[in-house]
Protein backbone atom coordinates (compact mmCIF):
# COMPACT_ATOMS: atom_id res chain seq x y z
CA UNK A 1 0.00 0.00 0.00
CA UNK A 2 1.54 3.74 -0.95
CA UNK A 3 2.45 6.32 1.85
CA UNK A 4 -0.21 9.15 2.39
CA UNK A 5 1.73 11.55 3.77
CA UNK A 6 -0.04 13.62 6.58
CA UNK A 7 1.72 17.28 6.20
CA UNK A 8 4.47 19.19 3.64
CA UNK A 9 7.66 17.47 6.01
CA UNK A 10 6.03 13.83 5.47
CA UNK A 11 5.45 14.66 1.64
CA UNK A 12 9.36 15.99 0.96
CA UNK A 13 10.58 13.36 2.64
CA UNK A 14 8.84 11.03 0.54
CA UNK A 15 10.30 12.76 -3.26
CA UNK A 16 13.56 13.64 -1.56
CA UNK A 17 15.09 10.06 -2.90
CA UNK A 18 14.32 10.70 -6.02
CA UNK A 19 13.57 14.31 -6.96
CA UNK A 20 15.15 17.37 -6.21
CA UNK A 21 12.75 20.44 -5.46
CA UNK A 22 13.80 23.95 -6.67
CA UNK A 23 12.47 27.30 -6.58
CA UNK A 24 10.86 26.97 -10.59
CA UNK A 25 10.36 23.24 -10.92
CA UNK A 26 12.49 20.05 -10.55
CA UNK A 27 15.20 18.07 -11.47
CA UNK A 28 14.24 14.24 -11.48
CA UNK A 29 17.53 12.11 -9.56
CA UNK A 30 16.06 8.34 -9.33
CA UNK A 31 13.77 7.79 -12.17
CA UNK A 32 13.64 4.30 -11.48
CA UNK A 33 12.70 4.94 -7.55
CA UNK A 34 10.68 7.40 -8.92
CA UNK A 35 8.71 5.35 -10.85
CA UNK A 36 8.95 2.49 -8.54
CA UNK A 37 7.61 4.00 -5.45
CA UNK A 38 7.95 7.64 -5.39
CA UNK A 39 4.98 7.89 -8.20
CA UNK A 40 2.20 5.80 -5.98
CA UNK A 41 2.94 7.28 -2.48
CA UNK A 42 2.88 11.12 -4.83
CA UNK A 43 -0.86 10.33 -6.37
CA UNK A 44 -2.55 8.27 -3.12
CA UNK A 45 -1.34 11.85 -0.90
CA UNK A 46 -2.96 13.97 -3.67
CA UNK A 47 -5.81 12.19 -3.53
CA UNK A 48 -5.88 11.16 0.10
CA UNK A 49 -4.32 12.90 2.27
CA UNK A 50 -6.60 14.26 5.17
CA UNK A 51 -4.67 17.98 4.83
CA UNK A 52 -5.39 20.23 2.18
CA UNK A 53 -2.03 22.12 1.99
CA UNK A 54 -0.32 18.68 1.63
CA UNK A 55 -2.53 17.79 -1.34
CA UNK A 56 -1.86 20.22 -3.07
CA UNK A 57 1.25 20.28 -2.87
CA UNK A 58 1.70 17.11 -4.22
CA UNK A 59 -0.24 18.16 -7.04
CA UNK A 60 1.80 20.56 -7.88
CA UNK A 61 4.75 17.98 -7.84
CA UNK A 62 3.18 15.37 -9.63
CA UNK A 63 2.43 18.49 -13.04
CA UNK A 64 6.73 19.74 -12.28
CA UNK A 65 7.89 16.18 -12.22
CA UNK A 66 6.14 15.13 -15.35
CA UNK A 67 6.81 18.56 -17.10
CA UNK A 68 10.41 17.36 -16.26
CA UNK A 69 9.94 13.81 -17.40
CA UNK A 70 7.74 14.37 -20.75
CA UNK A 71 4.56 13.61 -20.30
CA UNK A 72 3.37 16.69 -20.91
CA UNK A 73 -0.39 18.07 -20.65
CA UNK A 74 -1.36 19.27 -24.28
CA UNK A 75 -4.28 20.49 -26.78
CA UNK A 76 -5.20 18.36 -30.14
CA UNK A 77 -6.41 21.39 -31.31
CA UNK A 78 -3.17 21.52 -34.23
CA UNK A 79 -3.87 17.60 -35.04
CA UNK A 80 -7.58 17.95 -35.62
CA UNK A 81 -6.78 21.02 -38.23
CA UNK A 82 -4.54 18.90 -39.97
CA UNK A 83 -7.52 16.65 -40.36
CA UNK A 84 -9.65 19.08 -41.56
CA UNK A 85 -7.16 19.93 -44.38
CA UNK A 86 -6.96 16.03 -45.16
CA UNK A 87 -3.45 15.92 -43.79
CA UNK A 88 -3.51 12.84 -41.58
CA UNK A 89 -5.38 9.43 -42.44
CA UNK A 90 -8.24 8.29 -41.01
CA UNK A 91 -8.37 7.26 -37.38
CA UNK A 92 -10.90 8.04 -34.82
CA UNK A 93 -9.41 9.56 -31.14
CA UNK A 94 -10.93 7.43 -28.41
CA UNK A 95 -11.94 9.61 -25.38
CA UNK A 96 -12.02 7.42 -22.40
CA UNK A 97 -13.64 9.05 -19.03
CA UNK A 98 -12.43 7.14 -16.02
CA UNK A 99 -14.86 7.33 -13.19
CA UNK A 100 -12.99 4.90 -10.66
CA UNK A 101 -9.67 3.74 -9.81
CA UNK A 102 -8.42 6.51 -12.18
CA UNK A 103 -4.45 6.54 -11.23
CA UNK A 104 -4.39 2.54 -12.45
CA UNK A 105 -6.96 2.84 -14.96
CA UNK A 106 -4.55 5.46 -17.13
CA UNK A 107 -1.75 3.23 -16.57
CA UNK A 108 -3.66 0.27 -18.85
CA UNK A 109 -4.43 3.09 -21.20
CA UNK A 110 -0.47 4.43 -21.36
CA UNK A 111 0.69 0.72 -21.36
CA UNK A 112 -1.90 0.37 -24.80
CA UNK A 113 -0.55 3.58 -26.34
CA UNK A 114 3.26 2.59 -25.47
CA UNK A 115 3.05 -0.77 -27.11
CA UNK A 116 1.34 0.19 -30.13
CA UNK A 117 2.77 3.71 -30.88
CA UNK A 118 -0.84 5.39 -29.69
CA UNK A 119 -0.50 9.17 -30.05
CA UNK A 120 -3.98 10.20 -30.55
CA UNK A 121 -5.91 8.79 -27.21
CA UNK A 122 -7.78 11.60 -24.60
CA UNK A 123 -8.39 11.33 -20.81
CA UNK A 124 -11.85 12.98 -19.82
CA UNK A 125 -14.13 13.33 -17.36
CA UNK A 126 -17.86 15.38 -17.77
CA UNK A 127 -19.07 17.89 -15.50
CA UNK A 128 -21.89 15.67 -13.64
CA UNK A 129 -18.91 12.95 -13.29
CA UNK A 130 -16.84 15.29 -11.83
CA UNK A 131 -19.67 16.01 -9.23
CA UNK A 132 -20.18 11.70 -8.54
CA UNK A 133 -16.75 10.41 -8.76
CA UNK A 134 -15.45 13.33 -6.56
CA UNK A 135 -12.96 14.09 -8.74
CA UNK A 136 -11.76 17.49 -9.18
CA UNK A 137 -9.97 18.49 -12.66
CA UNK A 138 -6.77 18.65 -10.46
CA UNK A 139 -6.91 15.39 -8.92
CA UNK A 140 -8.26 13.66 -12.23
CA UNK A 141 -5.13 15.47 -13.92
CA UNK A 142 -2.57 14.60 -11.47
CA UNK A 143 -3.74 10.81 -11.60
CA UNK A 144 -3.20 10.76 -15.45
CA UNK A 145 -0.04 12.46 -15.28
CA UNK A 146 1.10 10.25 -12.37
CA UNK A 147 -0.04 7.35 -14.34
CA UNK A 148 2.13 8.45 -17.43
CA UNK A 149 5.11 8.53 -15.03
CA UNK A 150 4.77 5.45 -13.75
CA UNK A 151 4.46 3.94 -16.74
CA UNK A 152 7.20 5.66 -18.62
CA UNK A 153 5.33 7.50 -21.37
CA UNK A 154 6.97 10.50 -22.85
CA UNK A 155 5.08 12.93 -25.18
CA UNK A 156 1.69 15.01 -25.33
CA UNK A 157 -1.18 14.01 -22.93
CA UNK A 158 -4.56 15.32 -23.69
CA UNK A 159 -6.82 15.78 -20.73
CA UNK A 160 -10.06 17.34 -21.47
CA UNK A 161 -13.30 18.49 -20.07
CA UNK A 162 -16.26 16.60 -21.17
CA UNK A 163 -20.15 17.79 -21.51
CA UNK A 164 -19.24 21.52 -19.75
CA UNK A 165 -22.95 21.18 -19.88
CA UNK A 166 -25.26 24.11 -19.42
CA UNK A 167 -28.75 23.40 -17.59
CA UNK A 168 -31.68 24.60 -19.54
CA UNK A 169 -33.74 25.14 -16.43
CA UNK A 170 -31.08 27.10 -14.34
CA UNK A 171 -30.72 28.82 -17.84
CA UNK A 172 -33.96 29.92 -18.27
CA UNK A 173 -34.24 31.59 -14.60
CA UNK A 174 -30.34 33.31 -15.35
CA UNK A 175 -28.80 32.98 -18.58
CA UNK A 176 -25.53 35.16 -17.40
CA UNK A 177 -25.18 32.80 -13.73
CA UNK A 178 -25.22 29.69 -16.08
CA UNK A 179 -22.82 31.11 -18.24
CA UNK A 180 -20.38 32.31 -15.35
CA UNK A 181 -20.80 28.91 -13.71
CA UNK A 182 -19.51 27.21 -16.55
CA UNK A 183 -16.76 29.96 -17.17
CA UNK A 184 -15.66 28.78 -13.21
CA UNK A 185 -15.42 25.32 -13.88
CA UNK A 186 -13.67 26.14 -17.57
CA UNK A 187 -10.97 27.97 -15.68
CA UNK A 188 -10.52 25.39 -13.23
CA UNK A 189 -9.70 22.77 -15.35
CA UNK A 190 -7.72 24.66 -17.58
CA UNK A 191 -5.34 25.94 -14.97
CA UNK A 192 -5.32 21.51 -13.35
CA UNK A 193 -4.09 21.24 -17.65
CA UNK A 194 -7.31 20.23 -19.49
CA UNK A 195 -6.32 21.86 -22.44
CA UNK A 196 -9.31 20.49 -24.33
CA UNK A 197 -13.01 21.51 -23.56
CA UNK A 198 -16.40 20.31 -24.68
CA UNK A 199 -18.58 23.11 -24.71
CA UNK A 200 -22.39 21.72 -24.54
CA UNK A 201 -25.01 24.49 -24.94
CA UNK A 202 -27.06 21.48 -26.70
CA UNK A 203 -29.59 21.76 -24.14
CA UNK A 204 -30.72 25.15 -24.95
CA UNK A 205 -31.68 24.26 -28.68
CA UNK A 206 -35.69 25.24 -28.88
CA UNK A 207 -37.40 23.38 -31.64
CA UNK A 208 -40.35 25.06 -31.55
CA UNK A 209 -38.82 27.86 -33.29
CA UNK A 210 -39.49 28.71 -36.80
CA UNK A 211 -35.90 28.47 -38.58
CA UNK A 212 -32.74 26.14 -37.92
CA UNK A 213 -30.55 29.02 -37.00
CA UNK A 214 -33.29 30.86 -34.52
CA UNK A 215 -33.41 26.90 -32.59
CA UNK A 216 -29.37 26.46 -32.71
CA UNK A 217 -29.35 30.27 -31.27
CA UNK A 218 -29.11 30.03 -27.40
CA UNK A 219 -26.66 27.09 -28.25
CA UNK A 220 -24.10 29.21 -31.16
CA UNK A 221 -23.89 31.87 -29.05
CA UNK A 222 -23.25 30.33 -25.56
CA UNK A 223 -20.31 28.50 -27.31
CA UNK A 224 -19.11 31.57 -29.28
CA UNK A 225 -18.72 32.93 -25.66
CA UNK A 226 -17.25 30.09 -23.77
CA UNK A 227 -14.82 30.23 -27.09
CA UNK A 228 -14.01 33.76 -26.17
CA UNK A 229 -13.45 32.91 -22.83
CA UNK A 230 -11.39 30.08 -23.27
CA UNK A 231 -8.88 32.05 -25.64
CA UNK A 232 -8.73 34.61 -23.06
CA UNK A 233 -7.21 32.35 -20.13
CA UNK A 234 -5.18 29.73 -22.39
CA UNK A 235 -2.03 29.59 -21.46
CA UNK A 236 0.79 31.37 -23.89
CA UNK A 237 1.85 29.13 -26.83
CA UNK A 238 -1.68 26.76 -26.40
CA UNK A 239 -4.66 26.88 -28.32
CA UNK A 240 -7.33 25.20 -26.23
CA UNK A 241 -9.13 22.09 -28.88
CA UNK A 242 -12.51 23.54 -27.89
CA UNK A 243 -15.69 20.97 -28.99
CA UNK A 244 -19.26 22.16 -29.98
CA UNK A 245 -22.53 20.15 -29.72
CA UNK A 246 -25.66 20.96 -32.00
CA UNK A 247 -27.68 17.93 -30.67
CA UNK A 248 -28.22 17.34 -27.31
CA UNK A 249 -27.58 12.89 -26.66
CA UNK A 250 -30.34 11.10 -26.43
CA UNK A 251 -32.64 12.87 -27.91
CA UNK A 252 -33.77 13.64 -31.93
CA UNK A 253 -30.80 12.50 -34.85
CA UNK A 254 -28.55 15.70 -35.81
CA UNK A 255 -28.68 17.13 -39.84
CA UNK A 256 -26.49 18.92 -41.96
CA UNK A 257 -28.55 21.61 -41.99
CA UNK A 258 -28.82 22.14 -37.87
CA UNK A 259 -25.21 22.11 -38.42
CA UNK A 260 -24.86 24.51 -41.35
CA UNK A 261 -27.08 27.03 -39.23
CA UNK A 262 -24.91 26.32 -35.91
CA UNK A 263 -21.94 27.63 -37.57
CA UNK A 264 -23.24 30.38 -39.54
CA UNK A 265 -24.55 31.99 -36.61
CA UNK A 266 -21.31 30.71 -34.34
CA UNK A 267 -18.73 32.58 -36.91
CA UNK A 268 -20.95 35.54 -37.03
CA UNK A 269 -20.65 35.95 -33.05
CA UNK A 270 -16.78 34.58 -33.02
CA UNK A 271 -14.19 37.68 -33.38
CA UNK A 272 -12.34 38.21 -36.15
CA UNK A 273 -9.51 36.25 -36.50
CA UNK A 274 -9.87 34.07 -33.70
CA UNK A 275 -9.63 30.13 -33.57
CA UNK A 276 -12.70 28.57 -33.31
CA UNK A 277 -13.84 25.24 -32.26
CA UNK A 278 -12.05 22.14 -33.68
CA UNK A 279 -14.83 19.26 -34.09
CA UNK A 280 -18.83 18.89 -33.62
CA UNK A 281 -20.57 16.14 -31.19
CA UNK A 282 -23.66 15.00 -32.83
CA UNK A 283 -26.18 13.25 -32.28
CA UNK A 284 -26.46 9.81 -34.01
CA UNK A 285 -29.21 7.54 -32.06
CA UNK A 286 -27.28 6.69 -28.75
CA UNK A 287 -27.86 7.26 -25.20
CA UNK A 288 -25.27 8.16 -22.81
CA UNK A 289 -24.91 4.55 -20.60
CA UNK A 290 -27.06 2.81 -23.56
CA UNK A 291 -30.78 1.67 -22.48
CA UNK A 292 -30.90 -0.67 -19.90
CA UNK A 293 -34.16 -3.45 -20.21
CA UNK A 294 -36.42 -4.78 -17.31
CA UNK A 295 -33.94 -7.74 -16.68
CA UNK A 296 -30.83 -5.25 -16.69
CA UNK A 297 -30.05 -5.97 -20.41
CA UNK A 298 -28.62 -3.22 -22.64
CA UNK A 299 -31.18 -2.27 -25.66
CA UNK A 300 -29.84 -2.84 -29.43
CA UNK A 301 -29.11 0.65 -30.77
CA UNK A 302 -29.49 1.87 -34.24
CA UNK A 303 -26.49 3.84 -35.15
CA UNK A 304 -27.05 6.38 -37.87
CA UNK A 305 -23.58 6.33 -39.76
CA UNK A 306 -24.40 8.41 -42.22
CA UNK A 307 -24.90 11.13 -39.20
CA UNK A 308 -21.50 11.65 -38.90
CA UNK A 309 -20.26 11.03 -41.91
CA UNK A 310 -22.93 13.63 -44.06
CA UNK A 311 -21.83 15.98 -41.35
CA UNK A 312 -18.20 15.28 -40.55
CA UNK A 313 -17.70 16.03 -44.22
CA UNK A 314 -18.90 19.46 -44.97
CA UNK A 315 -17.22 19.42 -41.57
CA UNK A 316 -14.12 18.81 -43.33
CA UNK A 317 -14.39 20.26 -46.59
CA UNK A 318 -15.65 23.48 -45.45
CA UNK A 319 -14.86 24.25 -42.12
CA UNK A 320 -11.51 22.48 -41.47
CA UNK A 321 -12.60 20.83 -38.37
CA UNK A 322 -11.54 17.43 -37.57
CA UNK A 323 -14.59 15.87 -38.05
CA UNK A 324 -17.80 14.85 -36.08
CA UNK A 325 -17.65 13.41 -32.42
CA UNK A 326 -19.78 10.13 -31.04
CA UNK A 327 -20.99 10.29 -27.90
CA UNK A 328 -22.51 7.21 -25.52
CA UNK A 329 -20.62 4.66 -27.85
CA UNK A 330 -18.93 2.39 -25.06
CA UNK A 331 -22.11 -0.43 -25.00
CA UNK A 332 -21.76 -0.46 -28.55
CA UNK A 333 -21.59 -3.85 -30.26
CA UNK A 334 -18.12 -4.80 -30.33
CA UNK A 335 -18.65 -4.94 -34.74
CA UNK A 336 -19.83 -1.21 -35.09
CA UNK A 337 -16.06 0.45 -33.88
CA UNK A 338 -13.98 -0.35 -37.03
CA UNK A 339 -17.12 1.84 -38.82
CA UNK A 340 -16.28 5.01 -36.92
CA UNK A 341 -12.51 6.00 -39.15
CA UNK A 342 -14.10 5.62 -42.32
CA UNK A 343 -16.98 8.40 -40.98
CA UNK A 344 -15.28 11.41 -40.78
CA UNK A 345 -15.69 10.91 -37.39
CA UNK A 346 -12.58 12.26 -35.42
CA UNK A 347 -13.15 11.30 -31.83
CA UNK A 348 -15.43 9.06 -29.77
CA UNK A 349 -16.33 9.30 -26.04
CA UNK A 350 -16.51 6.03 -23.93
CA UNK A 351 -17.27 5.52 -20.17
CA UNK A 352 -20.19 2.70 -19.10
CA UNK A 353 -18.41 0.08 -20.85
CA UNK A 354 -15.67 0.52 -18.83
CA UNK A 355 -17.63 0.60 -15.93
CA UNK A 356 -19.64 -2.49 -16.24
CA UNK A 357 -16.20 -4.13 -16.31
CA UNK A 358 -15.26 -3.15 -13.05
CA UNK A 359 -18.56 -4.06 -11.29
CA UNK A 360 -18.39 -7.46 -13.24
CA UNK A 361 -15.40 -8.16 -11.74
CA UNK A 362 -15.64 -6.91 -8.00
CA UNK A 363 -16.28 -9.07 -5.35
CA UNK A 364 -20.33 -9.79 -4.71
CA UNK A 365 -19.24 -8.20 -0.72
CA UNK A 366 -18.40 -5.64 -2.03
CA UNK A 367 -20.57 -4.51 -4.86
CA UNK A 368 -23.84 -5.43 -2.61
CA UNK A 369 -22.22 -3.01 0.06
CA UNK A 370 -22.70 -0.09 -2.92
CA UNK A 371 -25.98 -1.63 -4.45
CA UNK A 372 -27.08 -1.18 -0.81
CA UNK A 373 -25.54 2.45 -0.56
CA UNK A 374 -27.35 3.20 -3.73
CA UNK A 375 -31.28 1.64 -2.95
CA UNK A 376 -30.92 3.40 0.37
CA UNK A 377 -29.32 7.32 -0.97
CA UNK A 378 -30.59 6.77 -4.31
CA UNK A 379 -33.96 5.89 -3.80
CA UNK A 380 -35.61 9.02 -5.14
CA UNK A 381 -33.92 8.87 -8.63
CA UNK A 382 -36.25 4.99 -8.96
CA UNK A 383 -38.21 6.31 -11.68
CA UNK A 384 -41.84 4.41 -12.25
CA UNK A 385 -41.72 1.71 -13.72
CA UNK A 386 -38.19 0.79 -13.74
CA UNK A 387 -36.97 -2.84 -12.11
CA UNK A 388 -34.44 -3.06 -9.77
CA UNK A 389 -31.94 -4.25 -12.36
CA UNK A 390 -32.83 -1.30 -14.10
CA UNK A 391 -32.29 1.18 -11.43
CA UNK A 392 -29.08 0.10 -10.63
CA UNK A 393 -27.89 -0.24 -13.77
CA UNK A 394 -28.41 3.71 -14.37
CA UNK A 395 -27.22 4.69 -10.89
CA UNK A 396 -24.58 2.16 -9.97
CA UNK A 397 -21.93 5.17 -11.50
CA UNK A 398 -22.42 6.83 -8.29
CA UNK A 399 -21.01 4.07 -6.28
CA UNK A 400 -17.41 5.69 -6.84
CA UNK A 401 -16.98 8.69 -5.34
CA UNK A 402 -18.36 7.54 -1.91
CA UNK A 403 -16.41 4.20 -2.42
CA UNK A 404 -13.38 5.53 -3.76
CA UNK A 405 -10.86 4.76 -1.31
CA UNK A 406 -12.32 1.37 -1.30
CA UNK A 407 -11.77 1.00 -5.25
CA UNK A 408 -8.44 2.54 -5.01
CA UNK A 409 -7.26 -0.07 -2.70
CA UNK A 410 -8.77 -3.55 -3.97
CA UNK A 411 -6.94 -6.47 -3.22
CA UNK A 412 -4.28 -6.96 -5.76
CA UNK A 413 -5.37 -10.37 -7.13
CA UNK A 414 -9.20 -8.58 -7.70
CA UNK A 415 -7.33 -5.26 -8.87
CA UNK A 416 -5.34 -7.23 -11.27
CA UNK A 417 -8.54 -9.17 -12.65
CA UNK A 418 -10.48 -5.85 -13.32
CA UNK A 419 -7.18 -4.38 -14.74
CA UNK A 420 -6.42 -6.92 -17.40
CA UNK A 421 -10.12 -6.87 -18.29
CA UNK A 422 -9.79 -2.91 -19.23
CA UNK A 423 -6.12 -3.33 -20.97
CA UNK A 424 -7.65 -6.20 -23.47
CA UNK A 425 -10.90 -3.94 -23.62
CA UNK A 426 -8.71 -0.81 -24.48
CA UNK A 427 -6.32 -2.82 -26.68
CA UNK A 428 -9.08 -4.09 -29.06
CA UNK A 429 -11.25 -0.71 -29.00
CA UNK A 430 -7.74 1.71 -29.81
CA UNK A 431 -6.98 -0.96 -32.89
CA UNK A 432 -10.59 -1.09 -34.19
CA UNK A 433 -10.73 2.84 -34.12
CA UNK A 434 -7.87 2.81 -35.77
CA UNK A 435 -5.39 4.54 -33.77
CA UNK A 436 -2.16 2.25 -33.51
CA UNK A 437 0.69 3.55 -34.91
CA UNK A 438 -1.08 7.35 -35.08
CA UNK A 439 2.56 9.09 -33.03
CA UNK A 440 3.91 9.98 -35.56
CA UNK A 441 1.20 12.40 -36.31
CA UNK A 442 0.90 13.37 -32.56
CA UNK A 443 4.81 14.57 -32.75
CA UNK A 444 3.96 16.34 -36.41
CA UNK A 445 1.36 18.55 -35.03
CA UNK A 446 1.60 18.70 -31.46
CA UNK A 447 4.20 20.83 -30.35
CA UNK A 448 4.05 20.13 -26.22
CA UNK A 449 4.29 23.49 -23.83
CA UNK A 450 5.24 22.60 -20.19
CA UNK A 451 2.76 24.96 -18.14
CA UNK A 452 3.37 25.44 -14.12
CA UNK A 453 0.71 23.80 -12.09
CA UNK A 454 -2.34 26.70 -11.84
CA UNK A 455 -0.63 28.91 -14.26
CA UNK A 456 -3.34 31.14 -16.58
CA UNK A 457 -2.56 34.20 -19.18
CA UNK A 458 -2.55 37.27 -16.96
Amino acid sequence: MPSIAKNIDELTKIVSEAVEIKENGVAIKDENKLRNTVIDDLIYTAVFSEDDNTKENAKKLIRDIANEFGAIASSIHDLYRAIGRGEVRDFTTPAVNIRGMTYDVARQIFKVALKHDVGAFIFEIAKSEIGYTFQRPSEYASAVLAAAIKEGYKGPVFIQGDHFQFNAKKYAENPEKELQAIKDLTEEAIKAGFYNIDIDPSTLVDYSKETLKEQQYHNYINTAKMTEFIRSIEPEGITVSVGAEIGHIGGKNSTVEEFEAFMEGYLEELPENMEGISKMSVQTGTEHGGVPLPDGSIAEVKLDFNVLKDIGKVAREKYQLGGTVQHGASTLPDELFDKFPSSNCCEIHLATGFQNIMYDLIPEDFKNEIYNWIKTELKNEWKEGWTEEQFIYKTRKKGFGPFKYQWWTLDKEVKEKILKALYDKFEFLFEKLAVFNTREYVEKYIKPVKVPYNTLKK
